[in-house]
């Protein structure tokens, strides 16, 4: 693995809300940690609301992880576009963050212990 790049199991409990919705829970969330930018949270798929995800036809590129697809959030109210993102396939270094999801934090977009 990159030697910026750690993840480890999160301990406790993890709740996404957006748009007023809790789109999912997980006791299996993950943490990676990549240099100095702030720590972000995988949810497990199988722990995600996907109903409230669309497909985005926007990807990126990252030379330590991969190709990363991305979703947007439909909600009663807007469309969160681009604010979920996911590394389909993953450099084999990174291969715990497979079928996970991760969030963009905003005003609209919470990611938190409970």
């Amino acid at each position: 693995m990159a030697e910026h790049i750690k993840i480890r199991k999160s301990d406790g409990t993890w709740s996404i809300r957006a748009g007023g919705a809790v789109l999912g829970e997980t006791n299996d969330a993950l943490e990676l940690s990549e240099g100095s930018y702030p720590e972000v949270m995988y949810f497990p798929r199988g722990d995600i609301a996907m109903a409230f995800l669309e497909k985005s036809d926007k990807t990126s590129f990252c030379p330590h992880k991969g190709t990363a697809s991305y979703f947007s959030i439909v909600t009663k109210s807007t469309v969160l576009k681009d604010a979920v993102w996911s590394y389909e396939d993953p450099k084999q270094d990174v291969a715990a963050i497979k079928d996970h999801l991760a969030f963009y934090v905003s005003d609209t977009v919470t990611v938190e212990e409970i």
